[in-house]
């Protein structure tokens, strides 16, 4: 039985509790919002958000919300330049990342206009994270099961790895987080996260699972 099936109640919790305290959050870090927006527009030019098509609870597609860390054409020109094997992948000082984009992937704050995605009721503040609606295509019935609770901005998974974490261990960890699900863990997970700030960039590890899956997919 998953933690959410064990708590009920806490649930419920949740699900109050999410939206209040992204609004409250937004609204805290606006003048923030505010100066990254500006930024990336003084470095960069439009758009400054990125909106990203990922699978949510029960498998609906949403538009996730980013600030763009990235040259407006990331994945047109990763493939000009023969980068990565993997579209959407990133490659160990990836020249496609602006300089304010480096600052924003470091510490994690280029996900905070998925708070967004939360008041809609898309995302929850801990969970699962989001994967592409081209990934989430490859998924096999196990790794569905992530699907039965909304995705987060920030995970179990997360807090052991971002970029450098393979796509199976991932998994493993997400799994364990819906096994053992309850608002006290999402509260660590919450804490734990912030630990995550300023840390080193990850070296990016190359998503071979789903390149795999993609090219049996296209040869079938």
């Amino acid at each position: 039985m998953r933690g959410h099936e064990r708590h009920p109640v806490q649930v419920r919790v949740k699900a109050v509790l999410d939206p209040v305290a992204a609004t409250a959050a937004l609204v805290a870090l606006s003048p923030l919002l505010g100066g990254i927006a500006l930024w990336i527009v003084l470095e960069s030019g439009r758009p400054v958000f990125f909106v990203s098509p990922r699978v949510g609870r029960d498998g609906r597609p949403f538009p996730m919300f980013k600030f763009r860390t990235m040259i407006p054409d990331a994945v047109e020109a990763g493939r000009r330049l023969g980068l990565t094997p993997d579209p959407y992948g990133l490659v160990e000082g990836d020249p496609r990342i602006t300089r304010i984009g480096r600052l924003l992937r470091r510490t994690g704050l280029d996900e905070i206009p998925q708070l967004l995605n939360v008041v809609r009721g898309e995302m929850s503040l801990v969970g699962p994270r989001p994967d592409l609606v081209e990934q989430a295509a490859h998924y096999t019935e196990e790794e569905r099961r992530r699907l039965a609770v909304k995705p987060g901005i920030t995970g179990w998974s997360q807090i052991h790895g971002r970029e450098d974490m393979t796509w199976p261990e991932r998994f493993r960890y997400d799994a364990w987080y819906l096994k053992h699900w309850s608002l006290a863990l999402d509260g660590r997970i919450a804490l734990r996260t912030f630990g995550q700030l300023f840390r080193p960039e990850p070296t990016p590890v190359l998503d071979t699972l789903n390149v795999e899956r993609a090219g049996r997919r296209d040869e079938g």
